[in-house]
C-alpha cells in the first residue's frame, strides 16, 4: 500500500479546520511530458517549497513535482508550533555531538525559526506569527528539570526568553488542573501551518520556480543529470532534492532506513467562549511521551492534538483525540468536535533531523520529528546553498550521521510500535 494514498483521495487536500479556515488556489497542472530544469525538487512541502523559493531567488530554474496539492502532507496539517532550538534538548544534543557542535546546532534551529518569522513578516504569506509557546509538566519531578533547563539556555547560550511557571501560573493560563508546572518561550510561536505553505508556494511561483500538481513520482535515474519519471512524463535535471519526509517510502531506501512515518492527529473543537481553555493566546505541548499539543484559532476554537499510530490506515481520529483532550479538559466533555484529521510525518531514531547527499547532485532531508515548521523551511534554504556552493551548513548537518531504525524495513514499524506503547503505558502509570 502507498501511504501517499491510504487515507486520502487523490488531489485532496484533508477535510481540516485549516483548508475550510484559508482559501484554497485552484490547482496546478500536472506534468506532462518531457521537461528539463537546473534543479528537480519531490515533495511541495516546506522543504521542498522554501529549496523552490531560494534556488528561484538565485536564478536557478526549478520544477517540484509533488503528488498531490501544495501543503498536503504535514506541512499542511500539523499543531503549527515553531520551537527553538533542536527537537531534542541541549543536554542531550551536547551529550550526542559534543559542545561545540550542539552550540552550533543550537543555532542552526534559531536560524529555522528566525527565517520563518522573515518570511512571514516580508511576505503576504497569509499567517502571521502568534508568540509564545509554553512546555507544560504533569508530573511535579519534571517542573525542577524544566525550570533548570530555562536557566541552562540563558546560561550557555545566551536564551532568555524561556521563562518558568509555576502551578499556579500554568493553570491562570491553561484551565486544568492535570499541569504542575512549566516554561513558556516567548521567541517561539505558532502559525496557520497550511497557510504558511501556501503562501511559500506563491512567493516560490513569483520567484520563477514551477509547481506540478497531482504528479506522483516513480523512478529516479542516476547519471550526471538525474531523470525524475512520473506517471506522465519526466524532469531533466543537472541536481535533485528530495523533500518528501514521510512520504519516501521506497522510492529511495537508503533514506527511508533512517526516517520512519508515524501518524498523528488533531481535532477542532466548535468555537468557545473566551477563557474555557486558554487565558492567552499561546501554544501548548506538554510533557508526556506521546505529546499532547493544542492552542486556540482565530475563531476561538480548541485545536486539540494527541494520539499516534504506526500503521498505514489512521485510525477512529475523534475517539483517539478525544480521550487525551478530555484528561486535559474534561470541561469540553459535552463540546462538539467540527473536524478531525490526521496527517503522516517523520521521525529519526534520536529525533535529530537527517541529511544526506546521495549522489554528487542528489540531496536529501527529513526527519523534522514534530519540528518542521521552522527546521524543514531551513533545510531548503540549506540545500538551495548548497547547490550554490555554501555547503557548511548541510556539511555539519549531514555529519551528524543518524543510526538506522532496528529489524529492517519489516521489522521496524513494529518495534517502533511496541517502544511507543511502553513508553504511552509509562505516561499513564506516571513512572
Amino acid at each position: 500500500m502507498n501511504l501517499l494514498f491510504a487515507n486520502d483521495r487523490a488531489g485532496e487536500y484533508p477535510p481540516s479546520y485549516y483548508a475550510a479556515s484559508t482559501e484554497l488556489p485552484p490547482p496546478l497542472p500536472p506534468l506532462e511530458g518531457a521537461a528539463t530544469a537546473d534543479v528537480c525538487i519531490v515533495g511541495a512541502g516546506y522543504t521542498g517549497l522554501s529549496a523552490a523559493l531560494h534556488l528561484a531567488q538565485r536564478g536557478y530554474r526549478v520544477a517540484v513535482l509533488e503528488a498531490h496539492r501544495v501543503g498536503f502532507g504535514a506541512s499542511g496539517r500539523n499543531g503549527g508550533q515553531v520551537s527553538s532550538g533542536q527537537r531534542v534538548e541541549q543536554d542531550q544534543v551536547e551529550r550526542m555531538f559534543g559542545r561545540d557542535d550542539a552550540r552550533n546546532l543550537w543555532q542552526v534551529g534559531e536560524d529555522a525559526k528566525e527565517l520563518v518569522k522573515h518570511l512571514i513578516a516580508t511576505h503576504d504569506m497569509g499567517t502571521g506569527f502568534r508568540p509564545g509557546v509554553i512546555h507544560a509538566d504533569w508530573q511535579t519531578r519534571d517542573v525542577a528539570h524544566s525550570h533548570a533547563y530555562a536557566e541552562k539556555l540563558a546560561r550557555d547560550y545566551g536564551y532568555d526568553q524561556v521563562q518558568p511557571l509555576n502551578r499556579d501560573q500554568i493553570r491562570g493560563i491553561i484551565r486544568t488542573d492535570a499541569y504542575q508546572g512549566g516554561v513558556i518561550d516567548t521567541g517561539a510561536g505558532h502559525v496557520h501551518p497550511l497557510a504558511y505553505a501556501l503562501g511559500l508556494a506563491r512567493i516560490a511561483q513569483a520567484a520563477g520556480a514551477h509547481i506540478f500538481e497531482n504528479s506522483l513520482v516513480v523512478d529516479i535515474q542516476h547519471g550526471a543529470r538525474v531523470r525524475v519519471r512520473t506517471d506522465s512524463g519526466h524532469v531533466d535535471a543537472d541536481h535533485l532534492i528530495l523533500a518528501a519526509n514521510g512520504y519516501i517510502g521506497g522510492l529511495v531506501p537508503q533514506v527511508a532506513a533512517k526516517v520512519m512515518p508515524i501518524n498523528n492527529f488533531i481535532v477542532a473543537t466548535e468555537p468557545l467562549p473566551h477563557g474555557t481553555v486558554l487565558t492567552s493566546d499561546v501554544a501548548v505541548a506538554d510533557s508526556k511521551f506521546v505529546i499532547n499539543y493544542f492552542r486556540l484559532s482565530r475563531d476561538g476554537r480548541l485545536l486539540f492534538g494527541g494520539g499516534e499510530s504506526y500503521g498505514y490506515r489512521f485510525p477512529d481520529i475523534m475517539k483517539t483525540v478525544r480521550k487525551p483532550m478530555l484528561q486535559v479538559f474534561p470541561q469540553l466533555n459535552d463540546t462538539r468536535i467540527d473536524y478531525a484529521w490526521g496527517g503522516t510525518l517523520a521521525i529519526t531514531v534520536n529525533r535529530m533531523p537527517h541529511f544526506a547527499r546521495l549522489a554528487p547532485n542528489i540531496l536529501s532531508a527529513s526527519g523534522y520529528s514534530g519540528a518542521g515548521i521552522g527546521m524543514a523551511t531551513l533545510a531548503g534554504r540549506i540545500m538551495a546553498d548548497t547547490i550554490a556552493g555554501q555547503t557548511e551548513r548541510f556539511d555539519l548537518m549531514a555529519a551528524l550521521n543518524l543510526p538506522r531504525f532496528p529489524g529492517g524495513p519489516a521489522l521496524r514499524s513494529p518495534l517502533l510500535a511496541l517502544a511507543m506503547t511502553w513508553f504511552a503505558l509509562r505516561d499513564r502509570l506516571g513512572v
